[in-house]
This record gives structure tokens, C-alpha cells and sequence, in this order.
């Protein structure tokens, strides 16, 4: 079984003229031609063509790909070794890549507005957009959502530092409380909470009690942000969701 020069462009996804040309250079010669002249390639020729557009989809010039295949010590287990080394590079790279581009389009959502040298600065290890998508999702239609990102869409670094300064001395501070043995419903317990509240409003956006006690029952039910807390200290996010429903008992009526 053969082919001619018009099929095998077909199948590969290449031009005619590509093929004139590896043919030319010596990279694919055809291993038969018809009656007329022309071009007739057979499987062998295929199986080639597929190592050749392999490797040049991963950047290879024609010479090192000539070189590679006319290997006399390569085996054909050997090419497959090494392509699927490459292409497991490759996928890994791209994947970082994608990545990265889904980070930026997240904040693009969420208004953060940093280059990636300041977020490492800021954030560390820790991505800011993690949850992004589930955010809009969630609350996308809010007045709510649309004023956080309003605001995070004009704070600089130092300002994302100084809220970060500000949510650390308040962890620290009432893993301390818990540490005295603080109740939830005692008064330096429900004084953090309103700090905490105050922070929301600060920071992102209108906190009210209501809001607020919403936030502290999420801090227990979703096991990612049960998790940050719990981090600061075990127990923390109970701790405080009750601390929450505390303080906003002591303002009933207010929204």
C-alpha cells in the first residue's frame, strides 16, 4: 500500500511543499515513485513523517531531527523512550503554563491587580485567586461582590501588605485568647469578632451582622476555610463562627 504526496499531506496535516522539501534535504525521501514520476510513500515513510512532526512540534531544527533518526545505535523502543520523556516535559510545561494564564484571568476577576513578582512578594505560596471562581459564582450578582472587587482593583502592594499585617495580629492575638481559655461568648472573644468584622469592611466590602454571622457558620462548614483557620490554631473556626453569633447578638435589629 501506497500513497501519493497529496495523501500523506492530508493525513499529516502538512503542506505538499513541507513534503517536496524533507524530501529534498534528505529528512523523508519517499520510498517509491509511480509509473509518471511521482512521489509514493508507504507505511515505513508514515511511520517516519510521525517522528519528524514530532519532534519539530517540540522545536527541534531539521539537522538535530535528521540526526536523531539516522541514529545507527537508536532502536525504535529507544525513540519512543525518549519522545515520551519529551512529551511528558512538554505536557508538564504546558500545564504550568495554562496555570498560569487561569491566574491571571482569575485576577482579572478579582481585581488584583499586581504583576506576578508582587504577589509572590505578598502572598507567597499562597494564591489569592484560589477560590475566585467559585466566589463569582457564589456571589457574582452581589452589590457585595461588585464592591470588593472595586476596592481590590485599586490597592497597590503595600496595601495588600498592610490588610495582611492587620488579618496576622489578629490571628495571633486570638489564638492567644483561646490559648487563656477565652470563651467564645466572653468579652475579649466578641470584641475580636467585631475587629473581625470591621476588617471585611475595611478591606473588601459593607460586613453587616447578618453577613457576618453567614461568613462564621461557611468558616465551619467548608473544610477549605475550616482548614485556614484551624491553622492558626485547633478549634479556631468553631471558636470564632460562635464568637460571630455572639457579637451579633449584642446588636439586634442592626443589619
Amino acid at each position: 500500500m501506497s500513497y501519493s504526496v497529496g495523501q500523506v499531506a492530508g493525513f499529516a496535516g502538512v503542506t505538499v511543499r513541507t513534503l517536496h522539501h524533507y524530501d529534498e534535504i534528505g529528512l523523508l525521501s519517499p520510498g517509491g515513485r509511480s509509473h509518471a514520476g511521482h512521489r509514493r510513500y508507504g507505511d515505513d515513510d508514515l511511520d517516519r513523517l510521525q517522528q519528524i512532526l514530532f519532534y519539530r512540534e517540540l522545536g527541534f531544527p531539521l539537522d538535530e531531527v535528521a540526526a536523531l533518526l539516522d541514529d545507527p545505535e537508536a532502536d525504535p523502543r529507544a525513540h519512543l523512550r525518549r519522545q515520551h520523556e519529551l512529551l511528558t516535559a512538554r505536557i508538564e510545561k504546558l500545564q504550568k503554563m495554562a496555570a498560569a494564564v487561569e491566574h491571571a484571568m482569575e485576577a482579572c476577576t478579582m481585581g488584583i491587580n499586581l504583576t506576578p513578582e508582587e504577589k509572590f512578594e505578598v502572598f507567597g505560596d499562597k494564591d489569592p485567586e484560589e477560590h475566585a471562581e467559585e466566589a463569582e459564582r457564589r456571589w457574582g450578582g452581589t452589590e457585595t461582590y461588585a464592591e470588593s472587587r472595586r476596592r481590590t482593583a485599586r490597592y497597590t502592594k503595600d496595601d495588600w501588605k498592610r490588610m495582611q499585617a492587620e488579618a496576622a495580629s489578629w490571628g495571633e492575638r486570638y489564638g492567644a485568647l483561646m490559648e487563656a481559655g477565652e470563651r467564645p461568648d466572653g468579652a475579649r472573644a466578641v470584641d475580636m469578632a467585631e475587629e473581625h468584622r470591621q476588617h471585611i469592611t475595611k478591606w473588601f466590602y459593607t460586613c453587616t451582622y447578618e453577613i457576618h454571622r453567614g461568613l462564621g457558620d461557611m468558616y465551619v462548614a467548608d473544610e477549605r476555610f475550616k482548614a485556614f483557620y484551624d491553622s492558626v490554631r485547633p478549634g479556631l473556626a468553631e471558636h470564632l463562627r460562635d464568637a460571630i453569633a455572639a457579637n451579633a447578638a449584642r446588636h439586634p435589629g442592626e443589619a
